[in-house]
C-alpha cells in the first residue's frame, strides 16, 4: 500500500471513537455484514462514522493490508482495531461489546 492510501485510512479511523470500513453507508449497508455492524452498534446506541469501501479501491484493498484482516466490515474503536462482524455479533451476545465501548468511550 502507498503512503498516501496508509495516510488516508489512519485519518479516516482518527476521525471517529468508533469507525467503520463498510460496504455501503452506515444508512444504506450493501452487505448483510455491514448491515450487521450497523444494526449492533445501533442497538448499543453509540454513535459512529463509516467509510464505503465500494466507493475506493484503494482504500478497499488498503485497509485489508493495514488491518491484516481479510474481510469487510472492520470495526475500529479508538484507534483499535476490533474485528469485523462476526466477532462484534459475538461480543455483542456475551455483553462485553457494550462494556468494551462505554470503556472506551469514557476515556
Amino acid at each position: 500500500m502507498d503512503t498516501q492510501t496508509q495516510s488516508r485510512i489512519e485519518s479516516l479511523i482518527q476521525s471517529s471513537p468508533i469507525f467503520v470500513f463498510m460496504k455501503g453507508t452506515k444508512l444504506m449497508p450493501q452487505c448483510g455484514f455491514s448491515n450487521n455492524v450497523v444494526q449492533i452498534l445501533n442497538a448499543l446506541g453509540v454513535s459512529f462514522e463509516s467509510f464505503d469501501v465500494l466507493s475506493d479501491p484503494q482504500i478497499r484493498q488498503g485497509i485489508k493490508e493495514f488491518s491484516d484482516w481479510p474481510t469487510i466490515p472492520q470495526v475500529y474503536v479508538k484507534g483499535e482495531f476490533m474485528g469485523g462482524s462476526d466477532i462484534l455479533i459475538e461480543m455483542y451476545n456475551d455483553n462485553t461489546l457494550k462494556e468494551k465501548l462505554e470503556i472506551a468511550l469514557a476515556s
